[in-house]
């Protein structure tokens, strides 16, 4: 088996997919390696998900994606990036995670449980959303205490707090509400966030106003307990029955592979240091693309702009072979 490459790609996601494409149409030697399946970001979605951009928006390479309404759904976006990978026969290696990555006189070795690899060039494409903000409150890391949601039926006629004041954690409440949930949405600003999707905004607004979803705005959960939850809004210190919580706080970077290559970023927003043209980072021979180009500002960086940033980065590392 040969394991030499001209660029190692981490992440299937959309960004590292399109990369692959990229790499291929230019007859690079190219692997994508992902920790977990092809697009785990999106297979993490709600099931019911529904994306907020045009079909034509989501699409990588010259492949057109065919949805049944105006919006894409995620079982549609998770069906048309599979067929991608299938199709064209890119190489990527699922359910291969990185352990290290450390350079070497002829480029960088990439080691991951399974087998060790050689490259002229890295492209680090993991995104921010297996990387939870975690809340540090005692009582996060109980068993009935998530930062993902899936669906809403194992949760009917239960009590459940969803923790957060985004799409996210708006669309899980609503799910949840209309499968017979009992539900408390926790958020610690006044109102809930400005990027609120248009049809979302009002959804949630009416089901509040009606008290058919509790809410307690301007509020922070200080410890969470099986079976409830203790909260402060104010000096009211507040305790809340809950069979299970979401803590949907937010995702950011894992800036692991940074740290072991010497790739510099900002700490506090852990936005890395790069060529904005070619995506190539200080390490020559490394390189970024998707929304860990943006650190912790990753509402600048979708599938719809990140998905350009391969063609980038692939021409610039076919430039130097």
């Amino acid at each position: 088996m040969n394991n030499e490459f001209d660029l190692v790609i981490i992440g299937a996601g959309p960004t590292g997919l399109a990369t692959a494409l990229e790499a291929r149409r230019l007859g690079l030697r190219y692997l994508v390696l992902d920790k977990g399946c092809v697009v785990e970001s999106i297979f993490r979605f709600p099931a019911q998900m529904t994306f907020f951009t045009t079909p034509e928006l989501l699409e990588i390479g010259t492949h057109p994606m065919v949805c049944t309404g105006e919006k894409p759904t995620r079982i549609e976006a998770l069906k048309y990036y599979r067929r991608i990978v299938q199709t064209q026969e890119l190489n990527v290696h699922q359910y291969e995670e990185v352990s290290k990555i450390s350079k070497n006189d002829s480029g960088f070795v990439v080691e991951t449980p399974k087998s060790n690899y050689q490259t002229g060039s890295i492209v680090i494409a993991t995104g921010y959303y297996d990387n939870p903000n975690m809340i540090g409150i005692p009582g996060e890391d109980l068993p009935h205490v998530a930062h993902y949601y899936t669906e809403a039926h194992s949760f009917f006629d239960r009590d459940v707090v969803v923790i957060g004041g985004q799409n996210s954690a708006a669309e899980a409440a609503l799910e949840l509400f209309r499968a017979g949930a009992h539900v408390t949405l926790i958020h610690r600003r006044q109102e809930l966030g400005k990027s609120l999707k248009y049809w979302v905004r009002p959804d949630i607004l009416n089901r509040i106003d009606r008290k058919e979803i509790a809410a307690y705005l301007n509020a922070t959960v200080e410890e969470i307990f099986p079976g409830r939850v203790r909260l402060r809004q104010g000096e009211k210190s507040i305790e809340l029955a809950a069979d299970q919580v979401f803590a949907l706080t937010g995702y950011q970077p894992d800036t692991t592979f940074f740290d072991q290559l010497g790739v510099e970023y900002d700490a506090d927003i852990l936005l890395p240091t790069h060529n904005p043209d070619t995506f190539e980072t200080n390490v020559e021979g490394v390189f970024i693309a998707g929304s860990i180009v943006a650190g912790k500002r990753h509402k600048e960086i979708f599938i719809e702009n990140g998905r350009f940033h391969g063609q980038a980065v692939v021409q610039a590392i076919a430039a130097k072979q």
